[in-house]
């Protein structure tokens, strides 16, 4: 049976008139009539009885109406459902990200978004290294992409955008300055801080020999100066950027944003390297 076939026939066994099934409709009484006739010719047996004074439903048409309403009834919520989800991808998108944790596959990831999505307005803002999952939290940001890692019992990790390798910033006359590389156990007795709250407010810090600090290699390009060294961390692990949002606020926008990035990241192969 047809949409417009299941939706004539249970219009009309809910209101045992041709005239106000027509109406509810919006189609002609001819029309509603021609369907019904189809339908029972291809049941095999009449669904309603017709007199001039008043139209029933037959037994059969009874058993018919009983099982069509709940399946119907479902088809149409879950259609609303769709409709309300794909409704939701509109307006703005706020991106949170951290500093240089956008790496070479965000263009892409934002051009994709953009192309499955016109309708929606990204506005992009920097989150602080001090406090990165703060506007996130405070429904500042939708999504933010963001230096893992991150166990949040309330956020949600989606997928790993960047993966790249962590050099060590150290002032220019440093001891490790004119080092090709260090490993991480050369760095006990090291001075570290945690006021930084920007790379750029870190990077005069570390100038200022105040310090110095892991950092990813991107930080080279981004925040290069003749005052301060990158040298090769050996042993440490590569720092990954992911996806987060917060779990609870999920909405048709982040999972949109999300499989966006994963599509990028399947396109690319892996995580962007830089």
């Amino acid at each position: 049976m047809e949409k417009h076939e299941i939706e004539t026939f249970l219009t009309l066994a809910d209101e045992l008139h041709f005239g106000r099934t027509a109406e509810r409709l919006t189609i002609s009484q001819a029309r509603v009539s021609q369907t019904v006739q189809k339908l029972e010719r291809r049941i095999g047996a009449p669904l309603f009885e017709r007199t001039s004074r008043r139209v029933s439903l037959t037994p059969l048409g009874k058993q018919l109406q009983d099982g069509l309403a709940p399946a119907y009834a479902q088809l149409k919520q879950v259609e609303a459902d769709v409709t309300a989800a794909a409704r939701g991808v509109q307006g703005a998108l706020r991106i949170g990200f951290l500093g240089a944790a956008t790496g070479s596959l965000t263009p892409r990831i934002l051009t994709g978004f953009r192309t499955a999505h016109p309708g929606v307005e990204i506005q992009m803002r920097e989150v602080h290294p001090s406090d990165p999952l703060g506007p996130l939290r405070a429904d500042e940001v939708d999504v933010l992409l963001t230096r893992l890692p991150v166990r949040e019992p309330d956020l949600t990790v989606g997928p790993v955008v960047l993966s790249e390798r962590q050099v060590l910033a150290v002032p220019s006359g440093h001891r490790f300055a004119r080092r090709e590389s260090v490993r991480m156990a050369d760095l006990a007795g090291e001075p570290g801080f945690g006021a930084a709250t920007t790379f750029q407010e870190m990077i005069t810090l570390i100038s200022a020999g105040e310090g110095v600090a892991p950092v990813p290699a991107s930080v080279c390009c981004f925040y290069a100066r003749p005052d301060v060294v990158f040298v090769a961390l050996e042993d440490a692990p590569p720092t990954e950027v992911a996806v987060v949002w917060r779990t609870a606020g999920e909405t048709a926008k982040s999972r949109a944003f999300a499989e966006a990035a994963r599509r990028a990241v399947k396109e690319n192969g892996s995580p962007a390297d830089a």
